[in-house]
C-alpha cells in the first residue's frame, strides 16, 4: 500500500512538471517573448487579498495575466495589525508598486469561516480563527436570526471581508497612503465558487470617511 501511495505521489509531482512545460510552451507559441517581458519587471494595478483555499486563484477569476495582480493570500483572507507578513506586502504594493486597488475576496463555502462558527479544535488554527469569530461577536444579532445554517455561513462570508476592508483603511499604510494620493481604492469583493461570478460588496473606500474617530489618524 505505501509504494502504491508513493507512486500516486511521485505521479501527481510529475504532472505539476509536465504541466510547467505545457504552460511555458503555450505562452511561447503565443508570444515568443513572453518570459523576456515577464522577467523585465512588474507594474501591477491590483494587490488581491484572498483566501488560500485553492479554487480561488486571483488570476483565473480575473482574467489576468501574469504580472497584472500583486498576491496575499492566507487562511480565511483576514486582515489584521497584527500580521507582519500582510503589513509587508500591504506596504510593498501600496508605497513601491503603487497599485490603485486593493481587493479583499472571500469565497463561500470557505472552509475557514466555517470552522470559525463552531467550538471544535483544529490545531494552531484556532488562534488565526479567532478573528473571524470576533466579527461574528460583533455581528451575532443579525447572524444568530438566520436559521439556515449555510445562510448564515454565507452572510459571515460577507461579514468578514467588510471587516478586514475596514481594518486595511485603519492601517497606517493605507491612510498615509490616502494624504498623497486620492486614486487608492480598497474594495471587498466575495467569490461564488458555485458559478465563477464575483460579488461586489459595495464596500469601497478612499478616504476616512467611514471610519470612527479613534481609527483615524492625523
Amino acid at each position: 500500500m505505501n509504494a502504491e501511495i508513493e507512486e500516486i505521489a511521485k505521479t501527481t509531482y510529475e504532472l505539476l512538471l509536465e504541466g510547467n512545460r505545457r504552460f511555458v510552451e503555450s505562452e511561447l507559441e503565443n508570444d515568443p517573448d513572453f518570459f523576456k517581458k515577464l522577467a523585465a519587471g512588474q507594474s501591477p494595478e491590483v494587490l488581491w487579498i484572498g483566501c488560500a483555499d485553492s479554487r480561488v486563484p486571483a488570476n483565473e477569476l480575473t482574467g489576468t495575466k501574469p504580472g497584472e495582480v500583486f498576491v496575499h493570500r492566507n487562511i480565511a483572507n483576514v486582515c489584521v495589525h497584527t500580521d507582519m507578513n500582510m503589513l509587508s506586502v500591504l506596504d510593498y504594493a501600496v508605497n513601491v508598486l503603487k497599485v490603485k486597488h486593493v481587493i479583499v475576496a472571500g469565497h463561500y463555502g470557505c472552509g475557514g469561516v466555517m470552522a470559525a462558527m463552531g467550538s471544535k479544535q483544529y490545531g494552531i488554527i484556532d488562534n488565526w480563527l479567532r478573528h473571524i469569530k470576533d466579527v461574528y461577536r460583533l455581528h451575532a444579532h443579525e447572524l444568530d436570526l438566520i436559521t439556515d445554517e449555510k445562510a448564515r455561513a454565507n452572510r459571515l462570508v460577507e461579514l468578514n471581508v467588510i471587516e478586514q476592508v475596514y481594518n486595511l483603511c485603519k492601517t497606517t499604510i493605507v491612510q498615509n497612503a490616502w494624504k498623497e494620493r486620492p486614486d487608492l481604492e480598497i474594495h471587498g469583493w466575495v467569490v461564488d465558487i458555485g458559478t465563477g461570478y464575483v460579488k461586489d460588496l459595495k464596500v469601497s473606500c478612499s478616504g476616512t470617511a467611514n471610519l470612527g474617530k479613534v481609527f483615524t489618524l492625523d
